[in-house]
């Protein structure tokens, strides 16, 4: 069900009370360009059947890896912009996946089944916190 979706069906307009979005990112882990081929193969076959699973159980929303490129900008008016991110491998993001759970006891016992857990990764897990959209004038 895609976000506008949500916001017009009534199956989600009745539970939207109970359940809340929170945000996984991934951080650390095996770089999975240094696997041989059927290490890879194996990992990819957990994280996909992992998401089947959350996906089964209607929790899953959205997701995607991260490329290594990008780049930061700070400072007022963006006056600086480097190349990045390059944080220390255990710290880097390397994705993330937006999931429905009914609190975040529940979305952290979601996230126990991410493969990265067993490749020396991590699971950062944060609520989301939905704006209320513009008033129409």
């Amino acid at each position: 069900m895609s976000w506008n979706d949500r916001k017009t069906n009534p199956s989600f307009i009745q539970t939207q009370e109970t359940m809340n979005d929170y945000l996984y990112l991934f951080r650390g882990g095996v770089d999975m360009k240094t696997l041989p081929p059927e290490q890879l193969q194996q990992l990819m076959g957990a994280w996909f059947g992992w998401i089947a699973e959350l996906r089964r159980t209607g929790a899953y929303q959205a997701g995607d890896p991260l490329d290594d490129a990008g780049r930061v900008v700070s400072r007022p008016g963006g006056a600086t912009v480097t190349d990045g991110p390059y944080a220390e491998g255990k710290e880097e993001v390397g994705g993330y996946i937006i999931v429905s759970a009914r609190d975040l006891d529940q979305a952290t016992a979601l996230s126990k089944g991410c493969p990265i857990l067993g490749n020396g990764g991590s699971v950062e897990i944060r609520p989301i916190v939905h704006l209320p959209e513009k008033p129409t004038q």
